[in-house]
């Protein structure tokens, strides 16, 4: 089994049931597995072929979805990327990637010009058109470019036939997913077919994902939180996809009053807007049976408000690129723990180990380690940096946990991300914690200066409902008498907004380039 055979039974099953719901039109399984066909055979009439690689540039619409089912159905490698990375983040993956033919946005165009056709490998250029003047782009460019360019409509409309998928085992790559780079140039995680099946089918199994499901996707497709909980899981259950092309809290309400959604999926930085929209109605969540929660710790502070304020359960997950991504998430059949990235999930097996690999004690913190059918095959093109990463049939994720005597885990922090003043850890999510806390601070991170008299001084930056209410000095007095001295900040700076990526994660490493 894979995604491709999973969909297309779907499709078999239930032709008219809806699969996914974009600015007010339905697509029809029956309608989504007949235009990935065509868009498969247009690709091969391209030349594109088995092993091939085939990048996107594209954002929350039905394009991703068309596009990359073709390309697994071809039994080529998707490689989203995301389109508001810089050139030359872009043409770094391209380069990497070894991509062949490229599927883009028509805003993207100028990309052609840029320098796309300086990539030998890249053939061909496909334009998905989302304004009116893409066709007479493209006539402007067809001449003009190396890399021939063509109209998405277009490759699906003259397309030979209707493709049927190519055979493709459960280690044939399905997805390069590069890293977000916080260190050197990003890495690129080859998730193979039975990587992505296995974790989509875990998923769905293990948050209970039903036909009559209706899924908010709001979060970027092209990361992979969304790739596996957002699309891949709720089409291998036949449910239905609400496409959301971008993440507004007004807008999301709405969308799921109006089509009466079941579950939504967002990271922490979501939660937060959502809970401070002044006018968010709890009634506009009222069909939501679950939310969860992923890409960066919750705030407990958060979490509880959240719930309490619209009566929805929030259930906290954990994963990464290179597993697919998720290995935990707290379970809906008992208790969930606030604060806690909940238990295994189906045939995945988390340990927390010291520095040997050991297994430490129950409450210890160590590192988080991973294992199976979920973990990527490796970096593509980076052998020793794959050999760092898996030891042992085990990923090593770099974040630190603990786990307690139920089986819950706890992310303490980034291990890169620990602050040692003193002799002491500080981990910052605890810090944090603290500053959640603060009825006038609406968001906080927290991370390490060098400091000539402890090793490494605590600087928090924070952001304020209202301004006029508090100043530093208060909020150092808050933080005071909540925890013990050495994990007071330092310096407290007050911003108006934390920088963050598309995901909404904070960018802790951009305020370590602040100088405060």
């Amino acid at each position: 089994m894979n995604l491709v055979s999973c969909v297309r039974q779907q499709a078999v099953e239930q032709p008219e049931k809806v699969a996914f719901h974009f600015m007010g039109k339905d697509t029809s399984y029956g309608e989504f597995e007949q235009t990935v066909s065509r868009f498969a055979q247009g690709l091969q009439d391209l030349g594109v072929q088995k092993g091939d690689h085939v990048a996107f540039l594209l954002g929350n619409t039905p394009h991703f979805l068309i596009s990359l089912y073709a390309t697994m159905r071809l039994g080529a490698t998707a490689i989203p990327v995301n389109p508001i990375y810089t050139p030359d983040e872009i043409s770094y993956i391209l380069s990497n990637g070894d991509v062949k033919v490229i599927v883009a946005l028509d805003a993207l165009l100028p990309l052609v010009e840029m320098g796309v056709q300086a990539f030998p490998q890249v053939e061909a250029f496909i334009v998905c058109e989302t304004g009116t003047d893409a066709a007479e782009k493209v006539a402007g460019l067809s001449d003009a470019a190396r890399v021939k360019t063509y109209l998405f409509s277009h490759v699906v409309a003259t397309a030979s036939g209707s493709l049927q998928p190519v055979a493709v085992s459960d280690d044939d790559n399905a997805i390069i997913l590069y890293t977000s780079g916080t260190t050197g140039n990003p890495k690129g995680a080859m998730l193979t077919h039975g990587n992505i099946y296995s974790n989509a089918r875990d998923v769905s199994t293990y948050l209970g994902f039903r036909a009559d499901d209706r899924i908010i996707a709001t979060l970027p497709v092209f990361h992979v939180f969304a790739l596996t909980v957002v699309v891949n899981a709720p089409l291998l259950s036949g449910a239905t996809v609400l496409l959301a092309p971008r993440f507004s809290p007004a807008e999301i309400f709405a969308l799921a009053k109006e089509k009466k959604a079941t579950v939504f999926a967002g990271v922490p930085t979501m939660y937060n807007f959502l809970y401070q929209l002044p006018d968010g109605n709890p009634e506009d969540f009222s069909s939501i049976r679950l939310a969860v929660s992923g890409g960066a710790s919750l705030p407990v502070a958060l979490l509880h408000n959240f719930e309490e304020k619209f009566n929805v359960r929030v259930s906290e997950g954990y994963g990464l690129s290179e597993a697919s991504p998720v290995t935990c998430f707290n379970p809906l059949d008992r208790d969930r723990k606030a604060g806690s990235i909940g238990t295994n999930i189906n045939n995945v097996e988390n340990r927390v180990v010291d520095v040997y690999g050991e297994q430490v004690p129950v409450g210890e913190v160590g590192e988080l380690i991973v294992r199976g059918p979920n973990v990527m095959k490796g970096y593509y093109k980076m052998p020793e940096e794959t050999a760092v990463a898996i030891r042992d049939g085990w990923l090593y994720t770099g974040d630190l946990a603990t786990m307690d005597e139920e089986g819950y885990f706890y992310i303490v922090d980034r291990k890169k991300d620990l602050i040692i003043v003193g002799g002491f850890n500080v981990y910052p999510r605890e810090v944090e914690e603290v500053l959640f806390t603060h009825n006038n601070i609406v968001e906080a991170a927290v991370v390490g200066f060098p400091d000539s008299n402890f090793g490494e001084a605590v600087h928090a930056y924070v952001v304020l409902k209202d301004v006029t209410k508090s100043t530093t000095e208060d909020i150092l007095a808050y933080c005071a008498k909540h925890m013990v001295k050495y994990k007071v900040p330092k310096v407290i700076e007050i911003i108006d907004e934390l920088p963050k990526n598309t995901t909404g994660k904070i960018l802790r490493r951009s305020l370590k380039e602040v100088k405060v």
